[in-house]
């Protein structure tokens, strides 16, 4: 029924131009003849103003973001830039692992404490710890812990919520360190693209003998597009990993809550 009504609501606008069409096409043979005339006239103008249009600059040609972001790269200095692309590739690659890696680990505790606690309740403990192997995540990991020893008491079982939220936590953070370590090696490596390029930049005023407007502003210019792109590296990076940041502690704060429901469930049902 959907193609049927995109069908004809086609036929019904194709049905209603046609008619603007053909009038529009009436309306041009009409006017031809009238435009004989005119053009005429219009191509003398056209002649005599020939000249001076002719002397005219015509606009160049702009480039397309790739094209001008390949001439600033070379401009810059490919010993230099490459650098700081490795570290925004390398940075990238890092934040997309983590996104992934922490978007899979984040689950729906309220569902998993439901399943444990009726489990629990009927002292089905194996059960419980074979959904808790079923659940992707640190918070199913955890929940295992403390299931396998709770036998041995309800102060083995949080010490071990405990220990091994820590080691989750850390897995959590992992990588984030190199993240850190790029966003702050782009612009340095950016800078240091700087000096290096202004120190050039005054050899060769020295050769020249002369302070040239045309040499000092080129090789400045060269010498601070390392800066900008690291600079816009490092803004890159930054954004991601305070997102990283944000996600990992809401991940910690969901599993504090749950480690504090799932100890409440196993005080309940202790017998």
């Amino acid at each position: 029924m959907k193609k049927l009504y995109a069908y004809l609501s086609i036929i019904i606008i194709l049905a209603l131009s046609f008619p603007v069409y053909v009038y529009a096409q009436k309306g041009e043979t009409k006017d031809a003849s009238n435009s004989q005339t005119s053009t005429v006239s219009s191509i003398e103008n056209a002649d005599k103003g020939s000249n001076s249009i002719a002397q005219e600059e015509l606009p160049e040609e702009t480039q397309s973001f790739h094209q001008a972001l390949k001439t600033k790269y070379i401009e810059g200095g490919v010993p230099w830039m490459t650098p700081i692309l490795i570290c925004l590739i390398l940075g990238l690659a890092l934040v997309i692992e983590r996104i992934l890696y922490l978007n899979l680990s984040t689950v729906n505790t309220d569902k998993l404490l439901l399943q444990i606690e009726e489990n629990v309740e009927k002292g089905d403990y194996e059960n419980a710890k074979q959904i808790c192997r079923n659940t992707r995540g640190p918070v199913a990991s955890i929940f295992f812990q403390g299931l396998d020893r709770v036998e041995n008491g309800l102060e083995d079982a949080e010490k071990a919520l405990t220990s091994y939220g820590g080691v989750q936590m850390s897995r959590l953070e992992s990588n984030m360190v190199w993240i850190s370590l790029f966003i702050a090696l782009a612009p340095s490596l950016g800078f240091l693209g700087t000096v290096v390029g202004m120190v050039q930049a005054f050899d060769a005023i020295e050769k020249a003998g002369d302070i040239s407007p045309t040499v000092v502003a080129g090789g400045m210019k060269v010498a601070l597009i390392t800066t900008v792109f690291g600079l816009i590296t490092a803004l890159i990076l930054q954004v991601c990993y305070n997102y990283l940041l944000a996600k990992i502690e809401s991940l910690v704060v969901t599993m504090e809550d749950a480690s504090i429901s799932f100890m409440d469930i196993l005080v309940k049902n202790r017998k």
